[in-house]
């Protein structure tokens, strides 16, 4: 597949399930740029302006896409920056039930964790467009009936694109072809630093409530507010009281009256991040920290190296029905769209 100039470049760099893995490097008027791996739909890194005047990643990823399969195949890869279905979060009950029919799920003491023992993140998706234009890349994956214990033929579709506002836009599309359950998301994980830790860093979240779970993240049925609780943060503030044993794990509930959901901003790189979504919450995870990885340029993480923003439905939607439905009829269409806005701090 051929593009028209130099904004997207793209690389093979081998084969995996007999398919072949490329990086696709994506780059705006402004040089922001973005790396994608086919192999999991997977962000490997994002280029950012700083204030410094030149350019931060601020997204922790490997450089070589041996490391991606290896600890995928290994379940050691925390997910990185990985595209997660056919559902991401937890589902309860090792079953989902559809029409009054239950599909038993692959579960781990009870617990279906993003989308079964293969999710999409271990797939080798399709290069389905090249928009050099727009600066933006298709990537596709077929999940086939019965995949990890799902019904439908499920086609997935996810849209990375780096506008010139210095955006970087992130949709998925799907359709079955039978009623099913779905909720898609992106695992990255974001540093505005580019190394060390996140515990300087400040948050803002349009979320007045969040999902109440046990003592295996499982939702209790709760939606309880954030006031006078760690996870307040209706107001700015630092996450420098993360602590071991003290991490953020959970699911918040979006305020629909406000555009930018959520904010993220370091002084020290001057980076601030807006996020805007139609998704109904976000999964904040606070990693305490990455096993001895090589990652990208040998940078060096510490302790609390990232932070996670995944937008999505609730965890364990299709077994409580006031939340908000993961259902997908047959032939209706499923999106999720969310920007990752970027900019100076004033």
């Amino acid at each position: 597949m051929r593009t028209k100039n130099i904004k997207i470049k793209q690389k093979s760099f081998g084969f995996h399930q007999q398919k072949e893995v490329f990086v696709l490097s994506l780059e705006n008027d402004h040089g922001m740029r973005l790396r994608v791996t086919n192999f999991g739909a997977s962000i490997m890194s994002l280029d950012v302006p700083d204030i410094s005047g030149g350019y931060t990643n601020v997204v922790a990823g490997f450089d070589s896409i041996t490391d991606y399969i290896q600890k995928s195949k290994n379940k050691e890869s925390k997910f990185l920056g990985a595209s997660i279905g056919r559902y991401a979060g937890r589902i309860s009950n090792k079953k989902i039930e559809i029409n009054n029919i239950d599909y038993p799920l692959y579960h781990e003491e009870g617990v279906h964790l993003h989308g079964g023992e293969h999710g999409f993140d271990e797939s080798v998706w399709e290069i389905a467009y090249i928009d050099d234009d727009q600066s933006a890349i298709t990537l596709s994956y077929q999940s086939e009936d019965m995949e990890e214990g799902y019904p439908g033929n499920l086609n997935v579709k996810v849209i990375y694109q780096l506008t010139n506002d210095n955006e970087l836009k992130i949709t998925y599309h799907a359709v079955s072809d039978q009623d099913t359950i779905v909720n898609l998301t992106n695992h990255a994980y974001y540093n505005l630093n580019g190394e060390d830790s996140i515990k300087d860093h400040t948050l803002q979240l349009n979320c007045s409530k969040f999902v109440d779970v046990d003592e295996k993240q499982l939702p209790t049925g709760i939606l309880k507010p954030v006031i006078g609780t760690k996870y307040d943060f209706l107001v700015s503030k630092g996450l420098h009281k993360l602590e071991p044993g003290n991490i953020i794990d959970n699911a918040f509930v979006f305020d629909p009256e406000q555009e930018a959901k959520a904010t993220l901003m370091s002084e020290r790189t001057g980076i601030r991040m807006d996020i805007l979504t139609n998704q109904p919450a976000v999964v904040i995870y606070t990693v305490e920290e990455f096993p001895d990885w090589d990652f990208r340029k040998g940078i060096a993480y510490t302790a609390f190296p990232a932070i996670c923003f995944e937008t999505q439905n609730f965890p364990d939607a299709p077994n409580y029905d006031h939340f908000p439905s993961a259902f997908l009829k047959a032939g209706e269409f499923y999106e999720n769209s969310s920007t990752f806005r970027f900019s100076k701090m004033i």
